[in-house]
């Protein structure tokens, strides 16, 4: 499998590792995924434990991106507040779908999966994701008893001590969050992702990691540029990708 970039901490393109499937079976042979389409949202069904997509910004919005990504990916944590950003600064135009996509080296990635599930099963899905996201550096290489207490504390914090911390900590292993993510991962499996961000619209990757540059097509209009992306110009590039959505371009 190829190998996909991500964002440095200076807001730099640099290579992250090619991935392999070890804690979660992205091939998902128990559902018939050609009842899919993958570049829409998917509504809670049996498939995937009842628990749909994750959408961030307005679902009904004009332009659907279709992010694929890991809790313990570093990479991911560092483009989440860009991606918040940006779904805000749009105005309602832009929805972004958040998708599971495992690394096998990623000790604690399913654990903290399985808590943002958990979590979303009571309405804080975005609020944990984001905590998850923020203090991943805490508990990305914590014991499975430090992990346990992490995740607790994270829940009783977005939630404002309002959330049910008993039946958060019974979801988290539970058949139909366990269900959501193997079929995340099913998806991403038959789509070969290449690596943790990545970002889909209209069925093309949005290769903004490429050293010799890419392009799509959108609305019959070709948007392309010849090297990898900063952090700035991939800000760029989505507002691209909406004007061009939109025919104000």
């Amino acid at each position: 499998m190829k190998k996909f970039t991500g964002f440095s901490k200076a807001g730099i393109i640099i290579g992250i590792t090619a991935i392999s499937f070890l804690v979660i079976d992205g091939n998902n042979k128990a559902t018939d995924f050609n009842n899919y389409d993958f570049y829409s949202i998917i509504s809670p069904n049996a498939d995937n434990g009842e628990i749909g997509d994750h959408v961030k910004g307005n679902p009904n919005a004009p332009v659907v991106i279709f992010e694929y990504a890991d809790f313990q990916c570093g990479y991911c944590a560092l483009m989440n507040p860009r991606v918040n950003n940006i779904v805000e600064e749009a105005n309602g135009n832009l929805a972004i779908v958040y998708r599971n996509y495992l690394l096998s080296y990623h000790q604690n990635g399913t654990a903290a999966a399985s808590a943002a599930e958990a979590a979303g099963l009571q309405g804080y899905w975005k609020e944990y994701s984001d905590k998850l996201f923020s203090e991943q550096d805490e508990w990305a290489y914590a014991s499975a008893s430090e992990r346990t207490a992490l995740f607790n504390k994270y829940f009783e914090s977005v939630t404002n001590g309002n959330g049910n911390l008993e039946q958060f900590t019974s979801d988290l292993s539970s058949a139909n969050v366990s269900k959501k993510i193997k079929f995340d991962m099913g998806i991403g499996k038959r789509l070969d992702i290449p690596g943790t961000p990545s970002f889909y619209i209209d069925g093309q990757i949005i290769d903004y990691g490429n050293k010799n540059g890419s392009s799509i097509v959108i609305n019959d209009t070709t948007i392309s540029w010849d090297h990898q992306l900063t952090g700035d110009e991939f800000n760029q590039l989505i507002f691209d990708i909406i004007d061009a959505k939109l025919g104000t371009e």
